[in-house]
């Protein structure tokens, strides 16, 4: 394979098309930004396993890392490894154990597909360089983050800046156990967007 530049999770913000989302990676030892416009429900997907929420019910990617993992498959890898007219092209690498045999397979995949099943496997996501001249761009300002920078978790906060929270969601008036009552039934209730408020609530006032 071409070489290759493994990449962290630095942002997700809604993009400008309805319903989109765009997934930033930067390089894990430097200053490109990789930007890929990706699903609201790949962006959901990613979102809710690095926050650490969890849906009442699984949802695909769940259903498909726990198959995997039944079946003793791991994924070992993630490589973005084509762009061909603006689509991103990627590869899951699973590790196959069979008794005492052993393979490696890769399965071609969306790239936010990809992304999503890396991240709950917590394994390393890869970009050829190739792409990374072509698409990325740079940003300087990346040098604060770097002691920060772990692969597959975020730098910057998940979704866009919410400052003020307390005045933006109206939460700052509920007291802490109410607020995690709530918390609890957002997401029993598959309202992810409201359960991150509240989360972002309880996490400004945890410090």
């Amino acid at each position: 394979m071409s070489n290759r530049v493994e990449m962290v999770i630095r942002n997700i913000v809604p993009a400008h098309s309805h319903g989109a989302y765009t997934l930033y990676l930067k390089e894990l030892n430097g200053n490109r930004i990789l930007p890929i416009i990706i699903g609201g429900f790949e962006a959901q997907a990613i979102a809710m396993e690095l926050e650490g929420m969890k849906p009442t019910r699984p949802m695909t990617h769940d259903l498909f890392s726990n198959a995997l993992r039944e079946f003793d498959i791991t994924v070992t890898e993630i490589n973005i490894q084509q762009l061909d007219e603006g689509i991103y092209y990627a590869g899951i690498t699973c590790l196959c154990v069979n008794d005492s045999t052993s393979k490696l397979v890769v399965l071609d995949s969306r790239t936010s597909d990809a992304i999503a099943m890396g991240i709950k496997f917590r394994c390393p996501i890869f970009c050829v360089e190739k792409i990374l001249d072509e698409a990325s761009y740079n940003d300087e300002r990346s040098d604060e983050f770097d002691d920060e920078e772990t692969p597959g978790q975020l730098v910057d906060d998940l979704m866009e800046p919410t400052a003020n929270v307390a005045s933006n969601t109206g939460f700052a008036k509920f007291p802490m156990e109410e607020l995690e009552q709530m918390l609890e039934d957002a997401i029993n209730d598959e309202d992810y967007g409201k359960a991150a408020k509240i989360r972002d609530e309880i996490k400004r006032r945890n410090g």
